[in-house]
């Protein structure tokens, strides 16, 4: 207790509590340049990231900013606004404490910078903002400390590049800034050392504590075949909802949430309070459900990844997780919400939707009992998040290329960029580039007395109105119709809307609503009754099952069998290896056979849904050029399923890698996926502004405006570093072609291709997948149910 002031120690010692050991340690730490923790959910890792800040403010209150804080959401950040006060409000410490996100008011942002606290809580978007601004070398001239919440879910993103490009700025403005790593999930520390400080970054690993309480739901229907919603184990969880105090229920995606909160409600018969939190809804919901939380008003509350960290609610006494993870780190993070106490174990439940995920929840389990945490390396840091941060640097005022590059090199994901990649970025940032070079808008910056800066300096504010890494489907405000002008609701998808006409309804955040009309580019509902709305598509996150867990389930099918899955599940593994094989992790199995009148091809890639995706894409482009007529094709995270009207008697060659990697080629040429990523890559870097002047631009606009551009610098200019960048960002995230190579490397041409007389038991389920359609109602789940029993009773499942 002797390194805190004596008002906080006499604070803690007055409560009875102690310190832990690595609290203790990030005291005595408190001069090193860069320490990275790792601590269990609930070990008060975020405490023990402030407790340097709290003693040297406590002994020595000074005006300025001292420590700035960096989480991934907003709502994380207004949770720890909360929770530290009470420790500085109690030990009477002179301590200013503010957040600065996009939901602060403008008054408040414009104060905050003439008068800054000394503890500001903030997101990489809003620091670079800051940085952004002429004043910013007084604002963070007397910066001590910067603290990265969470930061093994930055480090994930282009938003972890942009923050490490950001902390490289503000070193050079604040040369003796410390740096503070926090995170409870990391799979590699070292690796995660580097991204913070690659110049040397000590790590501390607390004592995890005991072990989860982790388990799968038990429920009296069977899970379906197919389907993402876990609908079929409500009543299970609402009489787990009752025997708890507060329960966390997590979904993959938003729309999965909302269709799961609506029936939720409907089987709700004893009226307990539930709500519903996503990133869709409007901050006025959000803040709404997250007091009630903290007041402890709700029993329930359905989410999704906008409470996957750090919120320290600790009367949440369980976590529900409805769908198969995808990704062990995220389900460890996810239980650690349950809780959120150093020496009581998270408990959790998971609920696979459907009967495949079954065996991926096992896995996951397992995985989580053995510590075996995923992560996939991330290669160099983007170039097109490098360009935005020469235009910020560039917006704060007049720099110099050498130092720049100097400053750039000192972040972890850019440690190895050469010189020659540097200033082709600043000369893309400057000019546009070669076949760009001639048109005004995109002259941009200019050298006067060796210095770069920007040639009109009323291009500042679009700079900043456009900062940020994040690239959403665009969406637009829905808003409740009344005399008052409307009450925000949230938001959809553009494309959504589209599809709207007058008295549609939907659901947003768990109420049916009817669609009245468009009004300058805002969703006008009124409030509507009836049980079947249509269905708003939310962009969410679409989440690939990691190499890790595939690797798990293959290795569970190779046992002789499964007393450790529900006897349905296991007797549809050993029906398979009875009628055809299991796949197996060092051979690729493919089954042909004839069904409903059409030939089938059945591949079981377990690459995750983006590679399996694209795999379908130039498999059956190989089988058109071999005169195999394929109709079309469908995938999940494990399999590809391909239909047509010739039978595949030899698979093998259509999966040779070169043969595979020229198709890629060709068909990323032209198609609309590129045109998409070039699209993301042209307004990150810069090219393309999604708002000016407070007027943002509609996707449509934007899309149209980038296939201009794309196609102009594809005739002209090929090697155009925007063609580049777009490359290879299509190649690393939304074709994952690099993980079908994995699977090719993996099995070396070893392709069991096994002739069928009729659909497998494992197959039968894709056959569901193309027919979904995100609608409510009785009739669709009868003709689901119809179908399904149908394609199980094919397979001899029924």
């Amino acid at each position: 207790m002797s390194l805190l002031p004596p008002p906080l120690a006499d604070w803690i010692a007055a409560r009875g509590w102690s310190l832990h050991p690595h609290q203790e340690a990030m005291l005595q730490r408190a001069a090193a340049p860069a320490t990275l923790l790792i601590a269990p959910t609930g070990g008060g890792k975020t405490l023990a990231g402030f407790l340097p800040t709290l003693a040297e403010l406590g002994a020595r209150p000074e005006a300025g900013l001292h420590t700035i804080y960096i989480s991934p959401l907003k709502a994380l950040a207004a949770d720890i606004r909360r929770n530290l006060r009470t420790p500085v409000e109690g030990a009477g410490l002179a301590i200013r404490i503010e957040d600065r996100t996009g939901d602060t008011s403008y008054t408040q942002r414009r104060r905050q910078r003439a008068d800054p606290p000394h503890i500001l809580l903030t997101t990489p978007e809003s620091l670079g903002l800051l940085l952004s601004y002429e004043d910013a070398p007084r604002l963070f001239a007397k910066v001590q400390r910067v603290v990265v919440d969470e930061i093994h879910a930055l480090a994930e993103s282009k938003r972890g590049d942009q923050l490490m490009l950001l902390l490289s700025r503000l070193q050079a403005l604040a040369p003796g800034l410390r740096r503070v790593g926090l995170s409870a999930t990391v799979e590699d520390p070292p690796a995660l050392a580097r991204f913070l400080a690659p110049g040397g970054c000590a790590v501390l690993v607390a004592d995890p504590g005991p072990e989860p309480d982790i388990a799968m739901l038990e429920t009296d229907a069977p899970p379906p075949w197919s389907g993402g919603g876990g609908r079929y184990a409500i009543p299970a969880i609402l009489e787990e909802v009752r025997r708890h105090r507060t329960t966390l229920i997590f979904h993959n995606t938003r729309a999965q949430a909302e269709l799961f909160f609506h029936d939720l409600w409907l089987q709700n018969s004893d009226d307990l309070p539930i709500g519903i939190h996503h990133g869709s809804l409007s901050r006025e919901q959000r803040e709404r459900v997250e007091a009630a939380m903290v007041a402890g008003q709700l029993r329930a509350i359905v989410c999704t990844g906008s409470l996957d960290l750090g919120i320290d609610w600790g009367d949440v006494d369980l976590v529900v997780q409805v769908g198969a993870p995808k990704n062990v780190k995220r389900l460890v993070q996810r239980i650690g919400r349950a809780n959120h106490r150093y020496n009581a174990p998270s408990k959790a439940l998971l609920v696979p939707a459907n009967r495949f995920e079954v065996v991926e929840c096992r896995a996951a389990l397992e995985a989580v009992r053995a510590h075996d945490l995923d992560g996939e390396p991330r290669g160099a840091g983007p170039r097109d998040v490098l360009c935005q941060h020469i235009l910020l640097t560039a917006a704060a005022g007049p720099f110099d290329a050498d130092a720049l590059y100097a400053e750039v090199v000192t972040a972890g994901p850019y440690a190895g960029l050469a010189r020659a990649e540097f200033d082709a970025c600043l000369d893309f940032v400057a000019t546009g580039g070669y076949a760009l070079r001639a048109y005004d808008r995109w002259q941009r910056l200019m050298q006067r007395d060796g210095k770069w800066q920007l040639r009109d300096p009323r291009s500042a504010a679009p700079i900043r109105q456009n900062l940020g890494t994040i690239i959403d489907t665009e969406t637009l405000k829905v808003r409740l119709r009344n005399r008052m002008g409307g009450t925000p609701l949230g938001e959809v998808e553009e494309d959504f809307a589209a599809t709207l006409t007058a008295g549609d309804t939907f659901l947003i955040g768990g109420q049916v609503v009817r669609f009245e009309g468009l009004k300058e580019l805002t969703v006008e509902v009124s409030r509507a009754a009836g049980r079947t709305p249509k269905v708003a598509v939310y962009n969410g996150t679409k989440f690939a099952t990691s190499t890790l867990l595939t690797q798990r389930i293959m290795a569970m099918f190779q046992k002789p069998d499964w007393p450790e899955l529900p006897l349905h599940t296991a007797e549809w593994l050993a029906l398979q290896r009875e009628v055809s094989r299991l796949p197996e992790p060092s051979r690729l199995l493919v089954e042909s056979f004839p069904h409903d009148g059409r030939e089938h091809l059945a591949v079981y890639g377990f690459a995750g849904r983006n590679a399996n995706a694209t795999l379908g894409l130039l498999v059956t482009k190989r089988m058109e050029e071999q005169g195999l007529a394929p109709l079309g094709f469908t995938c999940t995270d494990y399999a590809t399923l391909i239909w047509g009207l010739e039978p595949v008697l030899d698979p093998a060659p259509l999966f040779e890698v070169e043969a595979l990697r020229e198709g890629l080629e060709t068909w990323l040429a032209g198609n609309a996926v590129m045109k998409r990523t070039f699209r993301n890559s042209a307004i990150i870097s810069g090219l393309i502004e999604r708002n000016n002047q407070g007027r943002r631009k509609s996707g449509r606009q934007a899309t149209f405006s980038s296939d201009i551009l794309y196609d102009t610098l594809r005739k002209y200019d090929p090697g155009h570093l925007l063609l580049q960048i777009t490359r290879e960002e299509a190649e690393r995230g939304l074709v994952d072609f690099a993980r079908i190579e994995e699977m090719l490397a993996r099995v070396q041409g070893r392709v069991d291709c096994l002739r069928l007389a009729r659909v497998t038991p494992l197959a039968a389920p894709l056959f569901l997948e193309p027919g979904r359609i995100p609608v409510q109602g009785a009739g669709r789940d009868r003709l689901v149910q119809d179908a399904a029993r149908e394609l199980m009773r094919a397979a001899g499942l029924e």
